[in-house]
């Protein structure tokens, strides 16, 4: 039986869903079903903290909702907003995109360069990094937005060259869900691979779901706390 892996989307944007969900279907082909979902009462874009908890409540009531239906569960933000949160509340896989892309950037280079949308990401993308034990790997945060180019595309594509010539990378990242699709034209232009956090997210949840192994319940907690 195929897995079934409903796609997060934490933040409210139907557009940024809908690029989400064709790009992960199109990977899922008939090896997985997958849906993806955007989360009600939140911000249209996820930057900051604050953005994290404004989405944490909606996460929480989808994944309570649909966790009797999927397998697993994925949170297509590159922030990987609240992801401890809902391991915590499932016993079924949960990854994130940022997690998952940034840890197969390893296996596939000596250094990795993440592509961010924005400048003000950079700090949080960095401490990301380091949370994740990575930052020996990482060559460097890139925004795209500081770049030229008449589209999008072409500033991700400049992003990602200062990347591979100046800061050494061997691998990019895409740092955001709404980047879908532009993994295949990046790699052509550039020479290197390049990876979309949701395709590398579905890779990884897809597969546990698979071996049949889930997020550790296991916790060890300090019984002197509060004794004199």
């Amino acid at each position: 039986m195929k897995p079934r892996i409903l796609i997060i989307n934490p933040n409210s944007s139907e557009e940024m869903t809908g690029a989400i969900h064709r790009n992960a279907a199109v990977f899922a082909g008939d090896d997985m079903e997958v849906l993806t979902v955007p989360t009600p009462g939140t911000s249209p874009f996820i930057a900051t903290y604050e953005d994290h908890a404004m989405a944490a409540p909606g996460m929480v009531r989808l994944l309570r909702e649909n966790e009797d239906s999927f397998d697993a569960f994925v949170i297509a933000c590159h922030g990987d907003p609240n992801i401890d949160l809902m391991k915590e509340i499932t016993t079924k896989p949960v990854v994130g995109i940022a997690e998952a892309s940034m840890k197969m950037a390893t296996m596939l280079g000596h250094s990795f360069s993440v592509i961010a949308p924005v400048e003000r990401t950079v700090p949080n993308k960095k401490a990301l990094i380091d949370r994740y034990g990575l930052s020996r790997d990482m060559a460097s945060v890139r925004p795209a937005s500081v770049e030229q180019g008449a589209d999008e595309a072409e500033r991700l594509i400049a992003a990602g060259r200062r990347a591979v010539e100046e800061d050494m990378a061997e691998v990019l990242v895409l740092g955001c869900a709404g980047f879908a699709g532009l993994d295949k034209r990046m790699e052509k232009e550039l020479g290197v691979p390049v990876l979309d956090g949701v395709i590398c997210a579905l890779i990884v949840a897809s597969g546990l779901v698979k071996y049949g192994v889930s997020i550790s319940k296991k916790r060890r907690y300090d019984n002197t706390f509060g004794k004199g």
